[in-house]
């Protein structure tokens, strides 16, 4: 009787404790140099500079002024645990994002920068 006991609560531990972990990270677009900013210079930079340096970009946005031209990274870092009845996730996305704003003889005015996407991070889900 003691032993059926005894592996009873064995296999009831054992259930309890045993579950799944998934880590995974995703990584959307080319990583975006912040030295090649060094490239341009406002005022003379054209459309077509920025796109030699930084390739086509996601998305070009018409302005009454002139063209913004949008370029983004992300990177996506996830973590899991499912027990028995319970389950724990973390998700951390985070985005580079360069735009630039070009005038209506495609010049570029200035630009905008956000490097956040290396600050994604995976961390406990609980």
């Amino acid at each position: 009787m003691k032993i059926l006991r005894a592996t009873f609560i064995i296999l009831l531990v054992s259930t309890v404790v045993v579950g799944c972990c998934a880590i995974g990270k995703n990584q959307a677009h080319q990583p975006l140099e912040a030295d090649s900013l060094d490239k341009l210079v406002e005022g003379k930079t054209t459309a077509t500079d920025v796109c030699t340096i930084f390739g086509a970009p996601e998305q070009v946005v018409k302005l009454s002024n002139g063209n913004a031209y949008i370029y983004t990274r992300s990177v996506d870092k996830g973590t899991a645990v499912w027990l028995l009845i319970v389950s724990f996730g973390n998700y951390d996305k985070q985005d580079d994002r360069i735009v630039f704003f070009f005038d209506n003889e495609n010049i570029l005015t200035h630009y905008g920068v956000s490097f956040n996407a290396d600050k994604a991070s995976y961390g406990f889900p609980f």
